[in-house]
């Protein structure tokens, strides 16, 4: 699971290890964090792996699914690296950073699902689970348009791959979190500045987007597929 040593990363691995399943953390630059993700699926008696990768590199990419091989069958994918670097009206952008959000968010998504395809389709199937964003159909005008581009990139690419390999036994869903208290915000803030727009009148915490991908990673979802769950308190 990729961007797994915190925030909503780190609640899906800790609620997947409950609901039985081993896991590998991913992470990119905070090593710590992701071992401390590890100890919590160890102590709830699954295993677990801490793999450093960058997924806008396919190289690195490879090596993480040649490790996960290693561990164990991959069953599951979970593309949850995402951030938005550039925030502020697109006619004030850094390009570069831009750029870096759209890579992050959308071509890393395309990269992981790409190998995880390959190792799913040579075992027997599997599920991926896109974390997208209720930015994909607001906009998020005046914040960050190009981050909310990328997400409604990462939901058509789930509605398309999901039909392009349903004859593997793949199947590809996304979660649409709204606003979640986390630290993906340059502005603490912003959670409960958003929850004053929400019809339920708050933002919404990790678990109840871990909650989500744990349906669609299990065998209660196994007709679904090509779906996009919206877990944002009504946004």
């Amino acid at each position: 699971m990729t961007g797994s040593s915190r925030g909503i990363g780190a609640a899906i691995a800790r609620r997947l290890a409950r609901e039985e399943h081993d896991v590998v953390v991913c992470f990119h630059a905070n090593g710590e964090a992701a071992d401390a993700v590890v100890e919590d699926v160890l102590r709830a008696g699954r295993r677990a792996l801490a793999v450093r990768v960058d997924t806008t590199d396919e190289d690195s990419v490879i090596e993480l699914f040649a490790r996960a091989a290693d561990f164990g069958t991959v069953t599951g994918l979970v593309n949850n690296a995402g951030a938005a670097e550039w925030v502020g009206q697109l006619a004030d952008a850094d390009i570069a950073k831009v750029r870096r959000d759209i890579e992050l968010n959308l071509t890393g998504t395309l990269i992981c699902s790409k190998h995880a395809i390959r190792s799913m389709a040579a075992t027997g199937g599997g599920a991926i689970v896109n974390i997208s964003s209720a930015a994909a159909t607001l906009g998020s005008p005046g914040m960050y348009v190009q981050y909310a581009a990328a997400k409604a990139g990462v939901d058509a690419l789930t509605v398309g791959l999901a039909k392009e390999v349903a004859p593997l036994g793949i199947r590809v869903n996304g979660v649409a979190p709204g606003t979640i208290w986390t630290d993906f915000h340059q502005d603490p803030d912003r959670p409960a500045k958003v929850a004053l727009t929400a019809p339920m009148q708050r933002a919404g915490r990790p678990d109840e987007i871990a909650g989500a991908v744990a349906w669609l990673l299990s065998d209660d979802s196994e007709f679904a597929t090509g779906t996009v769950i919206r877990v944002a308190g009504g946004l």
